[in-house]
């Protein structure tokens, strides 16, 4: 998918190119047209590799395990069991849930609700930017955000719902400025299954 993309971009760049280097060496020399290509660019704005097109679930956050609509993972593994996953990213020094990650939590509550067997465990994490003695709770917060959502919204059963805090001791990205805010998160995985 990516190198389609990335062929789709090389041939736009170079019609580009290519158009402006067609100037008039001659002031009398008459216009010439030319039907040159043009390159056709396929969207996948949130790069989940599900096309815009028909992508159900635009905006889907980074590194999340998605079907073929675009939309978070639900792998069914018999008739009643399931396991699901959502993850959600935070503003440095933020406990607060971005609205762009109440749909994942939504859709795990649901499932909850329709599975009273159903278990969510959740782990919260901070970049090591974010690790001083005023942040060491950190983690804890973004966590406790998360199950008092489902407890008050969905009104789960709070012992349905297992947390731990990780602080800065498992980051999936570098800590530099760019990738930090990839080890800002929670990770929740929502099953009835062991």
């Amino acid at each position: 998918m990516k190198t389609q993309l990335g062929n789709a971009f090389l041939i736009l760049v170079s019609a580009l190119a290519l158009s402006a280097c067609q100037t008039s060496v001659l002031q009398n020399q008459a216009t010439q047209n030319i039907n040159a290509p043009v390159a056709k660019v396929i969207l996948d704005s949130d790069g989940d590799g599900v096309l815009d097109a028909i992508d159900e679930c635009p905006g889907t956050p980074y590194n999340v395990v998605i079907d073929e609509r675009g939309c978070p993972h639900s792998l069914l593994f018999a008739e009643n069991e399931f396991m699901m996953e959502a993850r959600a990213y935070y503003d440095e020094n933020s406990s607060e849930i971005k609205s762009e990650y109440y749909e994942q939590l939504d859709n795990a509550g649901k499932k909850m609700q329709d599975h009273l067997d159903a278990v969510m465990r959740v782990e919260g994490h901070i970049s090591k930017r974010e690790e001083t003695n005023a942040n060491q709770t950190l983690s804890r917060y973004r966590v406790e955000g998360i199950k008092n959502y489902m407890t008050m919204k969905y009104n789960i059963d709070p012992d349905r719902i297992k947390t731990s805090y990780y602080g800065s001791d498992r980051p999936i990205a570098p800590n530099d400025a760019e990738n930090r805010w990839l080890n800002q998160r929670i990770y929740a995985l929502i099953s009835n299954v062991e």
